[in-house]
């Protein structure tokens, strides 16, 4: 991503999770780590998934556990830095 944010509309039937914005992405597809926005204003995160387990925790059934690249961290702070 050149750092600019992008506009996606969800294609879940979730009638709260449209018009979602990219934060921070690892490309450009929407198929890869990435940060979004939604529009009342919470952040999704879309990375691998981990077993709870694995990493030694204890995730309520309602959650996931998933990794994201420092790469993907580094952009999302450069963002917040842009922002304000």
């Amino acid at each position: 991503m050149d750092g600019h944010r992008q506009s996606l509309s969800s294609e879940s039937d979730n009638p709260h999770r449209t018009g979602l914005t990219v934060v921070a992405a690892l490309c450009a597809s929407g198929s890869c780590p990435t940060v979004y926005r939604t529009a009342d204003g919470a952040s999704l995160v879309q990375g691998r998934p981990v077993d709870p387990r694995s990493a030694g925790l204890d995730v309520p059934e309602d959650e996931a556990l998933v990794e994201i690249p420092e790469s993907l961290l580094e952009q999302l702070r450069d963002a917040g830095r842009r922002a304000g």
